[in-house]
């Protein structure tokens, strides 16, 4: 009778669990569904929220949410690294820049010397220096970060904690520095120096799709470029995240896990550590690479004063302040930061000053703002935002081992 009691009682807690699941994931699902409605739609409703008498001016615009997207795909392809597979990395700037100078090799006028064209929309045949369809740039740009991913990943992934965090941090040092010093390489002139390459070719889809199907032939000299970038930018986010949700529960997500969570443990159960570091460390370039060569074409130009170090800290404060490992979370974080570096602080200094009377210009101390925000994020919720479950987990219930003290005394 007791066994069937336990029985029973432990199918009623396995129904129980599973409802309550079932709830939970309903839940997300919805307010995921709602989240990317509203973001979908932002551009029909933005000039009306504008135009709101108290919070009209907190409410981004168009040009300033594509900012905060590529800030964001960015960030989700640095929690690969940092959140999946537990490597801290403080060089991820070096991928943004290479993805943007990618762009700024194959859509410019750059190389003036050769006159090569495939698939560009908005330019002129005869134009010199290689011209190929933004699209295809996005790929090359991607493939291109990966092999510098692995290239850097390689020497540096043999190591761990500060010492890894060291190394990335100088490698991000070092490609900036690349870039700005990089106009006469033997009488070369490769990044155009401190001065940067522009103009860079607009995204399109050219006179046929235009013609037949409607499609823009190029963002640039349409009247809802704000528009179409914005949509190009969330699509790229969408892609970005269901890749990375996808990675996560793959059997490579799993094995990034074990070794975040013990990676002495995961050797001994036979997970590869310098293979699978490496693709954690090409997928998550591969992502920044596509932001970059997207943001570059975006402002028509790469420019080395945009890939400064800060760049690699306000990206990891992005996963800090969202929760690390968890994708939702990290979108959230990075809108929230992106918005605060954009539009989000210089508006709320202006409201305090005229509320106040003060004179103070609160962006000026952007970085020491962020680094309070995250010192209050470690001392209040130091598993983010949205945290991911087993992170949460291991913070608030801990693992419960007996301590050796006790195990040996008990007796006594």
């Amino acid at each position: 009778m007791a066994r069937e009691q336990r029985a029973t009682g432990g199918g009623g807690g396995r129904a129980a669990l599973l409802a309550r699941t079932t709830l939970e994931r309903l839940r997300s699902r919805a307010f995921l569904l709602v989240a990317i409605g509203l973001l979908l739609f932002y551009p029909s409703y933005v000039d009306s929220a504008q135009d709101l008498e108290l919070m009209g001016e907190f409410f981004p615009s168009l040009n300033s949410m594509v900012i905060m997207i590529v800030f964001t795909m960015m960030a989700v392809g640095l929690n690969i690294v940092v959140g999946y597979a537990g490597l801290l990395d403080l060089g991820y700037v070096a991928f943004y820049a290479a993805g943007a100078y990618t762009a700024a090799w194959f859509a410019s006028l750059q190389f003036e010397q050769v006159t090569f064209h495939f698939g560009a929309v908005g330019v002129s045949e005869d134009l010199p220096g290689i011209h190929i369809s933004i699209w295809l740039v996005l790929l090359l740009a991607a493939l291109f970060t990966t092999v510098v991913g692995i290239m850097i990943g390689l020497p540096t992934l043999r190591l761990r904690g500060d010492y890894l965090a060291i190394v990335t941090l100088g490698f991000g040092e070092i490609i900036p520095q690349f870039v700005r010093n990089g106009d006469s390489i033997a009488g070369f002139d490769l990044t155009h120096g401190t001065f940067g390459i522009s103009p860079i070719d607009s995204p399109g889809f050219g006179s046929t799709l235009n013609d037949t199907f409607g499609l823009p032939e190029s963002y640039r000299q349409a009247t809802n470029a704000q528009e179409l970038f914005f949509w190009t930018a969330v699509v790229l986010l969408l892609f970005t995240v269901f890749c990375s949700v996808r990675l996560r529960d793959s059997r490579l997500g799993r094995a990034w896990i074990a070794i975040r969570e013990d990676e002495t443990a995961a050797a001994a159960m036979g997970v590869p550590l310098m293979r699978t570091k490496t693709w954690a460390y090409a997928l998550g370039a591969f992502f920044g690479g596509i932001a970059g060569a997207y943001y570059a074409s975006f402002k028509s130009g790469a420019f080395p004063a945009d890939f400064y170090f800060n760049i690699s800290i306000f990206l990891l404060c992005m996963v800090i302040l969202g929760g690390i490992g968890s994708v939702w979370g990290v979108i959230v974080g990075g809108m929230v930061l992106g918005w605060l570096n954009v539009e989000g602080l210089a508006t709320i200094g202006s409201k305090v000053n005229e509320a106040t009377g003060i004179d103070f210009e609160v962006p000026k101390y952007q970085f020491g703002i962020y680094g309070f925000i995250i010192v209050l994020m470690m001392l209040f919720r130091p598993v983010g935002l949205i945290p991911e479950r087993r992170h949460q987990r291991e913070l608030e219930e801990g693992v419960h081992d007996e301590p050796l003290y006790d195990a040996t005394h008990e007796g006594n």
